[in-house]
């Protein structure tokens, strides 16, 4: 499986303990963040991981900013893209298990690392269950 990560300054740390982690279990990465810690603007990177998304390129992309806020409004603006921000494991399976999410969106300022990749590895290994689920993701992707 191909995991699209991106990152903007405030993320770049954290963004290394991902990538390690997901290469460590066997996860290809794609790294379309910045790797300094010089300002930059995340609506880019954002922008960068869900186009790899939508076009199939990944399967699932992971965006970090500070809070996750910024980075994740700016992935859910583009079409067929549902990021969830997740600040624990258990919200990080639902948006999988419930919402069929996509992009999984981290503050690097808000959590810590072993928390982190709890969060990304319940996001990576928790499958859509669809069913009455369905019908409300569809509902989603019209609005």
């Amino acid at each position: 499986m191909k995991i699209a990560i991106g990152n903007d300054h405030a993320g770049v740390d954290l963004k290394e303990k991902v990538v390690d982690f997901l290469k460590g279990k066997g996860y290809e990465v794609e790294n379309v963040g910045t790797d300094v810690k010089e300002s930059v603007d995340y609506p880019d990177i954002a922008r960068k991981v869900a186009k790899l998304v939508n076009d199939k390129e990944c399967e699932f992309g992971i965006v970090i900013c500070g809070t996750g806020i910024g980075i994740s409004i700016a992935a859910n603006k583009v079409p067929g893209i549902r990021c969830a921000l997740c600040h624990n494991s258990f919200t990080a399976k639902l948006s999988r298990l419930h919402n069929n999410s996509n992009v999984l969106s981290l503050g690097a300022r808000v959590i810590g690392d072993e928390l982190a990749l709890d969060i990304v590895d319940a996001y990576l290994t928790t499958d859509f269950e669809g069913g009455r689920h369905a019908r409300r993701v569809d509902k989603i992707e019209e609005c």
